[in-house]
């Protein structure tokens, strides 16, 4: 019965991503026809050769059509993997969002385990350590945390770790690690420079990459941990004020075991929230983060294609992210079911 009711609850969540794609695809292009038909033209490329024919696209594509002829033609396009020519990268859209996507996700594979761990086990420490000198602690460090600008952060720790002391220097490789990487001796799995590094056997290029992770990725830990603290916390304050908790307190269940085995599992749904989203968010590109450290990732692809005007890359690259955040939401509906049975009957 509980496995059929996760089945339906699943099923249920995933019919409702076909309406909330659509509406989220026309928006993007509603955002579209703020440009002329000349410059949308390069968003139904492959090759800039063919944007010699401009009036040819323009027709067969009914660029000058009303709104939902276009939408119907663009859509086509992008579900057969045509988002288009991005010029700031002189490669296809899709081609550039596979190249640069490894990067973001090497990232995010370093930072978000941590940001999640840190930021509920602090969560945990200062609600159940309420008015102590550790719970002020770990409050204060929270909120420097959260008022420093990453950019800030980021030249500070680049000046002291690598202009003092020659540590974590920027970009993703050193030009060594760079040129074997890059050779017909290096296979590349995955493009995530560490994990490809482990499966050739290069030890000293997974040293390297670290090496390289180590800012960054501290730089998105210390700005990020803060909101996931402050959730946690506060949503463990108000599970521990509940009838059940002093009822368990008052039959003598050990404090840990209640705070462990039972206010943790309920206060955790909040928590799970923003994990997931905040996860997506990096997921998405951090374009401070990766700008400041010349780490050349989708953020700072996408920075990029902005300043440039590149339209098909903003288009593909916005296109990309609501995909992220569905996914990243359906994914916290799955959870959420198993954390909490009760949400299976909603």
């Amino acid at each position: 019965m509980a496995a059929s009711g996760l089945r339906s609850y699943i099923i249920r969540r995933l019919l409702l991503l076909v309406p909330v794609l659509l509406g989220a695809t026309l928006l993007i292009f509603a955002v579209s026809q703020m440009f002329s038909p000349v410059e949308r033209a390069s968003l139904y490329v492959r090759d800039p050769k063919q944007l010699r024919n401009i009036d040819e696209i323009i027709k067969k594509y009914h660029l000058d059509d009303p709104f939902f002829i276009q939408f119907s033609h663009w859509l086509a396009e992008v579900l057969k993997g045509n988002l288009g020519w991005s010029k700031s990268v002189n490669m296809p859209v899709a081609r550039a969002i596979v190249e640069f996507l490894p990067a973001t996700a090497e990232l995010v594979l370093y930072a978000a385990p941590l940001i999640i761990f840190l930021g509920i086990k602090m969560g945990v420490l200062s609600a159940t350590h309420r008015d102590t000198p550790l719970d002020h602690a770990t409050r204060t460090l929270a909120i420097i945390g959260w008022s420093l600008p990453s950019f800030w952060l980021g030249i500070v720790l680049l000046a002291v770790f690598y202009g003092v002391f020659g540590l974590f220097p920027p970009g993703r490789l050193s030009v060594e690690a760079s040129i074997y990487v890059n050779s017909p001796n290096f296979i590349r799995y995955t493009k995530l420079n560490t994990i490809d590094a482990l499966l050739n056997g290069q030890f000293w290029i997974f040293v390297d990459a670290l090496k390289h992770l180590v800012l960054p990725v501290a730089t998105l830990v210390i700005i990020n941990i803060a909101l996931l603290m402050r959730i946690t916390r506060s949503s463990m304050l108000e599970e521990m004020s509940k009838l059940y908790v002093m009822m368990a307190r008052a039959k003598g269940l050990d404090d840990k075991v209640v705070v462990n085995k039972h206010v943790q599992r309920n206060a955790l749904i909040s928590a799970l929230t923003v994990s997931g989203l905040l996860t997506a968010s990096l997921l998405c590109g951090v374009v401070i983060t990766e700008t400041v450290f010349n780490y050349h990732g989708i953020g700072y692809w996408a920075v990029h294609a902005a300043i440039q005007l590149d339209i098909p890359a903003v288009l593909g690259f916005t296109l990309f992210s609501a995909l992220i955040f569905v996914a990243a939401n359906l994914i916290v509906d799955i959870m959420y079911a198993y954390v909490d049975p009760r949400i299976k009957l909603g």
